[in-house]
């Protein structure tokens, strides 16, 4: 029984991290888009 809480307070902490990264991810493109959209000479 503990093994199985172990193996799921693990795969909940790599969902955690995966979506962690993917938001920050998120973040980044989008503020990349804004500064092209807003950039001019």
């Amino acid at each position: 029984m503990k093994m199985r809480m172990v193996a799921h307070d693990l795969k909940l902490k790599g969902l955690k991290r995966a979506l962690g990264q993917q938001k920050t991810r998120l973040y980044i493109i989008r503020r990349c888009i804004a500064m092209l959209i807003t950039w001019h000479d």
